[in-house]
Formats: C-alpha cells, sequence, structure tokens
C-alpha cells in the first residue's frame, strides 16, 4: 500500500469530466423542444404552452426512485422488489466494466451464463440443475415448450388456466409453447383420476399452475404435487412467488420451491422479484434432464436474462445461505416480518414531522402474493390542510422524490411498512414542502 486514495474518487472525476457542458446540454434541449414545438403549430396547434418547463421536463429521467408509502409491499407498477444491499452492489460491479458473463475463467473458454447462479440454486432448493430468465412468464412458455411443445400435449386443470396481470392467460401461453392443451376436472374441483384417464402416448407433460392473485374457496379440490408427481410423467410446476423463506409461517399459504423439488417436479419455475425479493427473473429448477431439454431449446436464447439482473439474483440467493441474514437483509422479508414496536416507531416520528394522524390500517403483499393476507398496522393520515387529499396525492407523485401514498375515505394515507427510516424522513420533508 502506498497511502494513495482508492480509485474511486478517479473514477469520479474522469464522470465528471465525461459530462457535455451546461452549453451544449441546454442547446440540444432548447433545439429538440422547439423542433417538438414547431411540428405541433405546423400541424394546426393552437394552444400556449411554456416551451421553459417542457425543457426543464426533457432533463428530467424517465425512470425514477420514488418512495412508497402505500403498505404494498411487492407493487408491481413500483418495480416490484426492492433490491438488498448486497444485490445492488452486485449490479453495481457488473455495471462497471466487463465481466465474466460467458467466460470460464479455469479454461479460458466459453462458459455458460446460468452457472452463475445454478450452483446456488441448486443448494438452495435441493434441485439437480437450474437456470434462469428474465422473467416467469417467459419461464413457464419456455418450459412448456421444452417438454411438451412440437404438438405434443399439456395436461391442465380447468381450474388452473388462469388470467393473471398483463393478460398473462396458461392457455395462449400453452398455444405460443407449440404444445396442445389438454383440460381435465372442472373449475373447482380436479382429481387425480382426472389426469390420469387424460395420459396417452402423446403426453408431454402435466403442468400446475398457481392461482397467483386470487383464490376459490368453498366446494373445491385440487392435486397436491405430490400425487401429480406420482403418475409417472414429468410435472411443470409454476409456483409463482419464489418461496425459499418457507420457514416463515406468513408465507405458509404459499407454495415452496422445495416442496415441489421434493415432489420430484420435472420442472419449477417462480419469479425473482417477488417473495424472493430479488431482480426481475424466471428461475427454473429441476432434474437435470429436462433443464437440459429447456437450456437448449431456440427459445432460451429469446428470453435469456441479461447480466446486471444475473449479478443481483446471485447476490440474493447467497443471503438465503442464513435464513436470518436474509430475513433481515431482503427489504420484502424485512418489510412482511417488521416488528409492531418498529412500524409504531416510524409512524409515530412521521406524524410528528408532517402533523399527520396514526391510525389502524392493514398493508397488502401485493405481486400476486397472498392475495388473502391482511398486514395490520399503523399509518399516517393526513387531510391536505385545505388542499384535499387528491391534490396533496398529485403533488407528492410530482415531487422530488416522488412520494406514493394511497387515499382512503378522503384522507392520503402514508404507510411506514414500506418506507425504511431514511425514506421516512424523506417522505417528511417531501409532504412539508408540498404543504408550502
Amino acid at each position: 500500500m502506498n497511502g494513495t486514495k482508492p480509485d474511486a474518487d478517479g473514477d469520479s472525476r474522469e464522470a465528471l469530466r465525461g459530462l457535455p457542458s451546461v452549453d451544449r446540454l441546454a442547446v440540444a434541449v432548447a433545439r429538440a423542444t422547439l423542433a417538438e414545438r414547431r411540428a405541433e403549430l405546423l400541424g394546426g396547434a393552437e394552444d400556449e404552452v411554456d416551451l421553459v418547463a417542457r425543457a426543464n421536463d426533457r432533463l428530467v429521467p424517465s425512470l425514477r426512485r420514488v418512495l412508497n408509502a402505500t403498505g404494498v409491499v411487492v407493487h408491481t407498477n413500483l418495480g416490484r422488489a426492492p433490491l438488498a444491499r448486497a444485490a445492488r452492489a452486485a449490479v453495481g460491479r457488473a455495471a462497471r466494466g466487463y465481466s465474466n458473463l460467458e467466460l470460464d475463467l479455469a479454461s479460458g473458454g466459453r462458459g455458460s451464463r446460468h452457472e452463475h447462479v445454478e450452483r446456488l440454486l441448486c443448494e438452495l432448493t435441493g434441485a439437480e440443475a437450474a437456470l434462469a430468465v428474465n422473467n416467469c412468464a417467459a419461464a413457464v412458455l419456455l418450459c412448456a415448450a421444452a417438454l411438451a411443445g412440437g404438438g405434443r400435449e399439456l395436461v391442465v386443470s380447468r381450474g388452473q388456466l388462469i388470467e393473471i396481470g398483463g393478460g398473462f392467460r396458461i392457455p395462449e401461453i400453452v398455444v405460443q409453447a407449440g404444445a396442445r392443451l389438454v383440460e381435465v376436472g372442472t373449475t373447482n374441483r380436479t382429481r387425480l383420476g382426472d389426469y390420469r384417464t387424460a395420459i396417452g402416448s402423446q403426453t408431454g407433460a402435466l403442468m400446475r399452475a398457481h392461482a397467483s392473485n386470487f383464490r376459490t374457496l368453498g366446494f373445491v379440490e385440487q392435486v397436491e404435487i405430490e400425487a401429480l408427481c406420482s403418475l409417472g410423467v414429468p410435472v411443470i410446476d409454476d409456483v409463482g412467488s419464489g418461496v425459499l423463506a418457507d420457514e416463515l409461517e406468513l408465507l405458509a399459504d404459499e407454495p415452496p420451491v422445495r416442496r415441489s423439488v421434493r415432489a420430484g417436479a420435472a420442472l419449477v419455475c417462480f419469479s425473482g422479484d417477488k417473495l424472493l425479493g430479488g431482480p426481475q427473473a424466471g428461475v427454473i429448477v429441476g432434474r437435470r434432464e429436462a433443464i437440459e431439454a429447456a437450456r437448449v431449446h431456440p427459445l432460451a436464447r429469446a428470453v435469456r436474462i441479461d447480466k446486471l439482473s444475473l449479478a443481483a439474483l446471485e447476490a440474493t440467493l447467497a443471503l438465503y445461505r442464513d435464513p436470518e441474514l436474509a430475513r433481515r437483509e431482503v427489504p420484502v422479508l424485512a418489510m412482511l416480518t417488521a416488528s409492531e414496536d418498529e412500524l409504531e416507531r416510524r409512524a409515530q416520528a412521521l406524524a410528528k414531522a408532517i402533523g399527520g394522524e396514526v391510525v389502524a390500517s392493514t398493508a397488502r403483499v401485493g405481486g400476486g402474493a397472498l392475495p388473502l393476507l391482511e398486514l395490520p398496522g399503523p399509518v399516517v393520515a393526513l387531510d391536505g390542510r385545505g388542499k384535499g387529499a387528491e391534490a396533496l396525492a398529485h403533488a407528492l407523485r410530482n415531487g422530488e422524490p416522488p412520494v406514493i401514498g394511497r387515499i382512503q375515505h378522503g384522507r392520503l394515507l402514508l404507510d411506514p411498512r414500506t418506507l425504511s427510516d431514511e425514506e421516512a424522513e424523506e417522505a417528511a420533508r417531501a409532504v412539508r414542502a408540498a404543504l408550502e
């Protein structure tokens, strides 16, 4: 060591030197703004616009950090799971320069991007092999294509021909995968015998699809994964939310990944950015020959995961080696298991800072996970001080940073469950600015 500072300062200076001058940036923005307005006028526009405000808007990034005060932990519109510190650091390292994404450093030959997470996934789930793609919808598509494509039959219960967010429909996925859908059972009741009767020489796989954001109650029956795997046909199990913290009683109603692996499912699919608490990803674990079929399928390249998501996924999975560490460090798990004292303390501090009232309410898991679960806790209620709740919510959405709450019974509610202590302080400053 020569006593010099790390090169981070040098990197920062280099980055600053690389920024365009204020004059160059102003000219570029002005030209774009004027060109846009010129086109509007030529098109017949007669309204008056603030060109300076338009120019300023062009300087603001479209994708921005926001403060989630809604109480919805896995909020799809807000990017679902926030990343753990270790995952954020991993993304930074991967983004800084080149990486060994598909290079085997030991041999110098070409490697596989899946190797960066496969060992961890097998260790954590007990699977023989694993891979990751860009999201869970892609994982389901790839699995169906790999095991039942080419016109083979994919057997699915009628009660699981679901549609979830974004128009993701199981029947349409089956068609896109090149499989032939065979429906069994009824909407509310499907038995093991229904599957057994449907199995024939053209059957490629059986598929179980997690209900995700709804539940059927009452006179219902479904086949458990162990029984389904006993039929001697490959099973694709879409378990949805990616529960690896199955020691948490709170998550007991979501299907755990390890159970499906132990049962013998050929392929188990789940999301990286829901209850797993990592980046957007579709994770596939299961039997070696089935994983290999998915790995070599032509669709695998089209849906492959990128290096930044892969880095975040690896770092998130590593935290699960120590369940208690994962509970503390993975933000989704920390929010779900936050103590009453912690939430009350944060709510009282926020209320004191902004003049709000602490009232009882309920938060939600979100992201299609545990749709019936309510998470009781305190929230801070604001009436807007003459502005009204809607106007205050609008002002907060357009502040810096934007703060997103929820309106209930004419008041704006800010939920401390989805805010860290530091974020609660930021939210307080934003509220004070919006009320001025």
